[in-house]
């Protein structure tokens, strides 16, 4: 009996020491600033990489989450989207129709998008465009597959005309074992 009591001792304080690491990596972000606030989580994403990095947002901020969604979606290998269609719209400055738009009743806005060609991609500079952000804040997420966030945050701001356009969060690919801790790190600091 004294053996098993022995084995469990460290097992339980292993468990009690991870129960006391979480709280450190939750977001207080609700506590400051966001509980009175209309919160919107909207992304673009083909790969799958930014919607992940928006479920883990709205899991902390809460509110509703929707994907931008181009009205003729981006079909193909990676190489006909990203070399072909994607290149194309970019370069030419063009913003595809997309399916919804309305944030009229939101008063934060997360935006997220992956780089395509140095920019954001084409269906969140037309979300940003159809829309009126006057007095709303605006926090861009940026995924990318190597080149960092370049100026997609002054982009937005551009183009979120009256908007706050706060610091953004830009992380490699889907992200790595640090993430969430950078996430909550950067959520943690952001000022509503």
């Amino acid at each position: 009996m004294a053996k098993k009591l022995l084995l469990l001792i460290p097992l339980l304080l292993v468990i009690a020491g991870i129960a006391f690491a979480v709280p450190a990596n939750i977001t207080k972000v609700n506590n400051g600033g966001l509980m009175d606030k209309k919160v919107l989580v909207a992304y673009f994403s083909w790969s799958g990489n930014t919607k992940s990095i928006a479920e883990k947002i709205h899991k902390r901020v809460g509110g509703d989450i929707f994907s931008i969604e181009p009205v003729t979606p981006y079909e193909g290998d990676y190489n006909e989207v990203t070399y072909g269609i994607a290149r194309e719209q970019v370069t030419k400055g063009i913003h595809p129709g997309i399916t919804n738009t309305d944030i009229s009743s939101y008063d934060v806005i997360f935006v997220g998008t992956p780089v395509w060609w140095y920019k954001m991609t084409p269906p969140v500079a037309t979300f940003l465009a159809e829309n009126n952000f006057e007095g709303k804040i605006v926090v861009p997420f940026v995924t990318h597959g190597g080149g960092g966030g370049y100026s997609i945050d002054k982009d937005m701001a551009q183009l979120a005309k009256g908007a706050n356009v706060l610091s953004s969060f830009v992380v490699y690919g889907k992200g790595n074992f640090s993430t969430d801790k950078e996430l909550a790190e950067w959520l943690n600091g952001l000022e509503f």
